[in-house]
C-alpha cells in the first residue's frame, strides 16, 4: 500500500474504535477518499503564547503534513474570512473562519443521516469538500449537491474534488436558502451551525425524508437536531445528545458590541442562578440559550471584581452578574428582564428533573422554531 493509503486505513480504524464509524459503506468512503488532497493549501496551527487566536501555517513541504491531515482533529484552513495558510510567513492573532473538521465528527453525522442508496443529498457547508467527496464515493456524484458560501473556499473544494475524479454539483450561495433548483432531497445535512433550522431546508426536503442539523445560539451552546419532514411544510424531531460544534453560517454570526450601555445603571436583585451555571454545564447553558436566543456573554473586571455580561445588541437588553462571598447577584437593564427569562426557563428545566438533551423535542413550522421539554409525569 503507498503511504496515504494507510494513513487513511489507520483513519479509519480510529473512527471505527471510536464508535463513530459503524457501518461498511462508510468505512469504504473514509478509506477511499485523500483527506490530504483537500488540504493540498496547508493548515494553520495553534500557536502556544498567543492567545486563543495565535496561528500558524503548516504547509505540505513541512516533515509533520501528511500525519497531521489523518489525525482525528479539526484543521483551520482559514483565518478572518479571507487568509489561507499561504498568505502568512509567521503567525496571525484573527479568528478561524473555516476548517476541515475532525472526521470523527463528519463520519458520525453521516452515519446519523441515515442515507439509502438512491439518496439525493443536500450538503450545506462544503468547506474544503473532504465531506462532499465521502457522500459522493457513498452515493455517487450525481446524487450530491454542496452549498458554499465563499466563493474562493468553493473554488479550492471544486478544484480538489475534481482532481480526485468527482463532479458533483457545488453552489456558490447562501445555504441558508438551500438550492431549490435541485430540490425535492431525501436527505439535507449541514455542516455549519444554525441559530434556527431554516424554513427552506423543510421545504425543499421531500415528505418523510431528513434533515440533520446543529443547532446552536449566541452563548455557544449546540446540539445535533435530527429532523424528519411532513407533507404540511412542517419538520419535527429531537436533539441528538450531541455536544457538537460548527462555526456559525455566516450570516448568522453575532453582532459587534459596538457602544455599550451604561452597566452601571439597571435593578439590582439576588439570584439563585449564577453566571457559573452558563460555563460548568453545558446543558444548563443550552437551556439558558433558548430562553435569550440573542444574547451574548463576556466577562469585564470592574473595582477588582469580575462582572459576566449578557447582553442583546439588537434589543438593548442586557445584565451583569457579580459574586460576593458565594452569593450571586444581577443587575439588570434595557426593554426587558433577561436574566429573569433565563432564571425562569433554567429553573422549570430543573423542576423538572433537568431532562437530558437528548429527549428535547424540536419543530420547524413557517411560522418559527420551537425546542421544548417533555414534563415530568406526576402520579394521581
Amino acid at each position: 500500500m503507498t503511504d496515504d493509503t494507510q494513513l487513511r486505513a489507520r483513519l479509519a480504524d480510529r473512527v471505527a474504535e471510536s464508535g463513530h464509524l459503524r457501518t461498511q459503506a462508510w468505512r469504504e468512503a473514509v478509506e477511499a477518499v485523500p483527506r490530504h488532497e483537500f488540504l493540498r493549501d496547508g493548515f494553520f496551527e495553534r500557536v502556544d503564547g498567543l492567545g486563543p487566536t495565535g496561528w500558524q501555517p503548516v504547509m505540505p513541504d513541512d516533515a509533520e503534513w501528511l500525519d497531521r491531515v489523518y489525525e482525528d482533529e479539526s484543521l483551520v484552513t482559514q483565518i478572518a474570512g479571507t487568509v489561507v495558510p499561504r498568505d502568512i510567513c509567521g503567525a496571525i492573532m484573527r479568528a478561524p473562519t473555516s476548517s476541515s473538521t475532525m472526521p470523527s465528527l463528519v463520519v458520525r453525522m453521516l452515519e446519523k443521516l441515515r442515507v439509502e442508496d438512491g439518496d439525493r443529498v443536500l450538503e450545506v457547508g462544503t468547506g474544503t469538500g473532504y465531506s462532499t467527496a465521502l457522500l459522493c464515493h457513498r452515493l455517487g456524484d450525481d446524487r450530491v449537491t454542496s452549498v458554499e458560501v465563499d466563493p474562493e473556499v468553493a473554488g479550492r473544494a471544486r478544484a480538489a474534488l475534481g482532481g480526485c475524479g468527482w463532479t458533483p454539483e457545488l453552489v456558490v450561495g447562501d445555504g441558508l436558502a438551500g438550492h431549490r433548483a435541485g430540490a425535492p432531497y431525501d436527505r439535507v445535512i449541514a455542516t455549519c451551525g444554525a441559530l434556527t433550522v431554516p424554513q427552506a431546508w423543510i421545504d425543499q426536503t421531500r415528505p418523510g425524508g431528513t434533515v440533520l442539523a446543529t443547532v446552536c445560539g449566541w452563548l455557544y451552546a449546540s446540539e445535533l437536531a435530527r429532523l424528519t419532514v411532513h407533507g404540511d411544510g412542517t419538520a419535527s424531531g429531537r436533539l441528538l445528545g450531541e455536544q457538537v460544534s460548527f462555526m456559525l453560517a455566516r450570516p448568522q454570526l453575532p453582532p459587534p458590541f459596538g457602544l455599550l450601555p451604561d452597566l452601571g445603571g439597571g435593578e439590582e436583585r439576588r439570584t439563585v442562578l449564577g453566571a457559573d451555571a452558563l460555563t460548568e454545564d453545558w446543558n444548563t447553558r443550552f437551556v439558558a440559550q433558548l430562553a435569550a436566543p440573542r444574547a451574548q456573554r463576556f466577562t469585564m473586571t470592574q473595582g477588582g471584581r469580575a462582572e459576566h455580561i449578557l447582553i442583546d445588541v439588537e434589543s438593548g437588553a442586557w445584565a451583569a452578574l457579580c459574586e460576593t462571598d458565594g452569593r450571586w447577584t444581577v443587575r439588570q437593564g434595557g426593554p426587558e428582564p433577561i436574566w429573569d427569562a433565563v432564571e425562569e426557563h433554567v429553573g422549570r428545566w430543573r423542576a423538572e428533573g433537568a431532562p437530558g438533551l437528548e429527549r428535547f423535542v424540536i419543530t420547524v413550522t413557517p411560522e418559527g422554531q420551537t425546542i421544548t421539554w417533555p414534563a415530568r409525569s406526576r402520579g394521581r
